[in-house]
């Protein structure tokens, strides 16, 4: 069974479950075993993707926005950890601690963008206003404003971040204000998870 059928096997039964389909214990049981290869494939490729990503010159600011994380140290970071994994290191249970370390630095961080709401939209603002921008970096203000139109403020930190590295040239004072504001994020992310370990 290629990819593209196993996939659409799987999309078909999460469908008929979430639309109350009658579905019978097999289809969900095969459902399931479909789920679990493809999510272990999935992790094994994303290192692979990320090592020929680095190998053809791309920076870790390049890759942060198409990993989902907000800077380039979270972008180094997160593929130490997947190659760690990918090579039967941390346990389960260390998995387990990283995810949950995870979470808790997602919502301190998503707690600290609405404490700082009206810094975030203003510099957002800027960044929407800047003007000579290349056709690169245009691409990354359209989701700046696309962002910046969402009422979660939280929303803003990963367009900003993917922005910075593209404002350097032109506008220099605009991207060290962005690669402030994506440090200070990432301050408190890795203040909760040092916290969180110096309790265990």
């Amino acid at each position: 069974m290629t990819y593209v059928n196993r996939y659409e096997r799987l999309r078909s039964a999460v469908e008929g479950a979430a639309n109350g389909d009658e579905l019978d214990g097999n289809q969900v049981l095969a459902a399931l075993v479909l789920l679990r290869e493809l999510r272990d494939d999935l992790a094994d490729w994303e290192p692979q993707l990320i090592a020929a990503a680095r190998q053809l010159g791309t920076s870790w600011a390049e890759l942060a926005p198409a990993l989902g994380v907000a800077s380039r140290q979270a972008a180094e970071r997160r593929y130490l950890r997947l190659r760690q994994s990918d090579s039967g290191e941390p346990t389960a249970d260390g998995r387990v601690r990283a995810e949950r370390d995870r979470r808790a630095g997602d919502r301190a961080v998503a707690e600290w963008a609405r404490d700082n709401s009206a810094t975030l939209r203003r510099l957002a603002a800027m960044v929407s206003a800047a003007e000579g921008l290349g056709a690169p970096a245009r691409g990354y203000v359209d989701r700046v404003e696309k962002a910046l139109g969402e009422s979660d403020p939280v929303i803003l930190l990963q367009p900003l971040a993917g922005v910075g590295p593209h404002l350097r040239d032109t506008h220099p004072a605009l991207a060290e204000q962005v690669d402030d504001i994506t440090a200070r994020s990432e301050q408190v992310r890795r203040e909760t998870v040092g916290r969180r370990e110096g309790k265990r």
